[in-house]
């Protein structure tokens, strides 16, 4: 398979973005929503923040939203305190339960005439402001619509991970909706025109009883109220998706079917992007799944980073035959690479 790899990649990285505050630090530029608008090529980054200094004496230093909703609060951990597991650089666990986050996320544009080049802009343009958003916002989504981009994101809290909705017509002014689905669940994607007469989503809830983090499809009238959820597809037996699974890029209407771009993760933690090939009238139906991942990490800036072995899309355009993807790299950067869809479409089975 030729997967061609931009030779400037990664296009953003965590040195391209400025902080939201002097104090803070960005350590990651990721999992960014995809869209065109205006002649440019958007990417909706997800940008993590932590603070500068890693705290006095030992400590471990987390930002969350205030109570108020109005500011940042710091919450200091004694990083010699035996009740916390500080292992992960990502998370604070106490009782193998995640009692906070290290970073922060929030929403930042980048904008771009050739789709290489990007130029960040200076303020976020979406940040946590409510409490299901007091550990911050992650991962959005871009769906178009007409001329709305309608953006669903996960919404992280104490409670755990929701899923928000929030929409823009010139990635200038946004307005957010609320929650569209309530947790446990993220990897939320709008098909980009109603089927049927309705809106249908993927999405990922995650149990905690029993059964897998796998993936859904949900229908609605009108983006607020949400129903006919079924069963879409559960992982593999064994290999690359055997442990979990979620939607990645919004689905690509083609002539053989809704083109969905998923990522897989291995038992070891290793991300991939796969495909399935939805019914173009019932998207419930699965037509074909991949048998093997279409893109891989395999270069130095997705096997090493802030959370290495991991290629992660929220987006991807289509130009003529060949699908542009946008991935987060390692849970740090932005990378891109084009695939030509019949090298997709050659995974199915």
């Amino acid at each position: 398979m030729a997967i061609l790899r931009c030779d400037r990649n990664p296009v953003v990285k965590p040195s391209d973005v400025p902080p939201s505050r002097p104090d803070f630090q960005v350590v990651g530029a990721f999992n960014a929503g995809v869209a065109s608008h205006g002649g440019e090529t958007i990417l909706l980054l997800r940008v993590a923040e932590a603070p500068i200094s890693g705290g006095q004496n030992g400590e471990v230093l987390v930002p969350l939203l205030n109570e108020r909703g109005d500011d940042i609060a710091i919450e200091r951990f004694d990083a010699g305190d035996t009740r916390y597991d500080f292992s992960d650089s990502r998370v604070v666990f106490e009782n193998g339960i995640v009692a906070a986050l290290t970073s922060l996320s929030h929403f930042r544009v980048a904008r771009s005439k050739d789709g290489v080049h990007f130029t960040v802009d200076r303020e976020p343009a979406l940040f946590p402001r409510f409490p299901s958003e007091a550990w911050g916002i992650e991962d959005p989504r871009i769906t178009q619509i007409g001329d709305v981009y309608y953006i669903a994101y996960s919404s992280v809290s104490p409670r755990g991970v929701a899923v928000g909705l929030a929409e823009t017509r010139d990635f200038r002014a946004f307005k957010r909706r609320g929650l569209m689905l309530p947790p446990e669940n993220k990897d939320v994607a709008l098909f980009p025109e109603k089927i049927n007469g309705k809106y249908v989503a993927l999405h990922r809830p995650v149990p905690r009883s029993f059964g897998a983090p796998e993936m859904w499809i949900a229908e609605s009238p009108d983006l607020a109220h949400w129903g006919n959820h079924r069963f879409l597809m559960g992982l593999s037996d064994n290999g690359w998706d055997s442990a979990r699974m979620g939607g990645g890029a919004v689905p690509i209407r083609t002539q053989r079917g809704w083109l969905v771009l998923y990522h897989g993760a291995s038992a070891d933690y290793r991300y991939c992007m796969g495909a399935a090939l939805l019914d173009l009238e019932d998207p419930g139906v699965v037509l074909a799944r991949s048998n093997r991942p279409f893109l891989e990490p395999e270069a130095d800036y997705e096997v090493d980073g802030f959370f290495g072995g991991v290629v992660f899309s929220c987006g991807a355009l289509t130009v003529g035959d060949t699908v542009r993807m946008y991935y987060g790299a390692a849970d740090e950067a932005m990378a891109m690479a084009d695939i030509l869809l019949k090298d997709i479409f050659d995974t199915l089975d």
